[in-house]
């Protein structure tokens, strides 16, 4: 049985009912979704071959509960677990709807739980982010422009790759204003403040329109694996030792949003989350140390 990542170029007449039903699932979705649940359906249907099953006919709940199993067993975090069965269950679903299968074998399936309070992604306090953010300035203007797209505006590495020239050349009510199209499709615009609008103009120098940041040497536009290098190159000028990446800096952001008192439905516009609950778990303060209950708690007992 050949993998979803292989379907594509077939006819439907070739394709049996799971590889058909796999390439109607996987339409819906383009981009990084598409790639990433493509080769989710991919491990299934490999480890269907592996075992002698049909990927959608004939599967019953006890089979998508040993695949589960068999990915803990692969060593997989309980999140990756969780993960990786999204475009599993997606599939089993539409292909209920659709008429394929007389039920679904994955609704009832017992996936691992993920407690998902705090966001575990490692971002940079406000004295760690004030450093970035002055030292990516001294590599280049577009490791500055990079580093405040993430760093203050938010901005995802792909969003922050994608930036344009004419992007930011409107004004609104008085704010220049950045237009995007961020995950899932959806617009955005946002305003630029003094200095990100400063670095931005310094990185653009005298172009008029194109890809906003580019690569210093080459001067090619850059793409997300860009984005992560050059973090990564900031971070170490910066003497930050633990691991950055572009989302640590997006992550940055929106906590030192809500540290320096800003509301959450405020950060969650910042953040451009749908859900105010996934804004709430990049909340620090309720793992911050120095404002822990038990120092007011302390300091009340003691009659301090």
């Amino acid at each position: 049985m050949s993998a979803p990542t292989t379907l594509l170029p077939f006819q439907p007449a070739t394709m049996s009912s799971a590889q058909l039903a796999a390439v109607s699932y996987l339409a819906r979705y383009s981009g990084r979704t598409h790639s990433l649940y493509a080769y989710q359906l991919g491990q299934w249907f490999a480890w269907c071959e592996t075992n002698a099953l049909d990927p959608l006919v004939g599967i019953q709940r006890a089979h998508v509960e040993l695949y589960i199993r068999g990915l803990g067993d692969r060593g997989l975090m309980d999140s990756s677990v969780v993960t990786m069965m999204h475009a599993v269950r997606g599939y089993f679903r539409f292909a209920h709807i659709d008429g394929l299968i007389p039920s679904d074998p994955a609704v009832y399936v017992r996936l691992p739980k993920v407690h998902r309070d705090e966001s575990r992604t490692q971002g940079l306090d406000r004295l760690e982010l004030i450093r970035f953010l002055q030292v990516a300035q001294t590599i280049s203007v577009h490791h500055g422009a990079l580093a405040y797209l993430l760093g203050i505006n938010a901005l995802r590495a792909s969003e922050a790759a994608a930036v344009r020239i004419e992007d930011y050349a409107d004004t609104l009510r008085g704010y220049r204003v950045l237009h995007l199209v961020g995950k899932g499709n959806k617009p955005a615009t946002m305003p630029l403040t003094v200095p990100v609008l400063r670095v931005l103009e310094a990185c653009r120098g005298q172009r008029t329109s194109g890809p906003l940041i580019l690569r210093p040497v080459s001067g090619k536009p850059i793409d997300r694996r860009d984005a992560y290098r050059m973090v990564a190159r900031i971070a170490k000028a910066a003497g930050i030792p633990r691991h950055i990446s572009p989302h640590s800096l997006r992550h940055a952001a929106i906590t030192n949003a809500l540290d320096a008192g800003v509301p959450l439905r405020d950060a969650q516009i910042l953040a451009r989350h749908a859900d105010p609950r996934t804004t709430e778990h990049y909340d620090r303060a309720r793992g911050n140390l120095d404002r822990h209950g038990v120092h007011f708690l302390t300091a009340y007992v003691a009659g301090v």
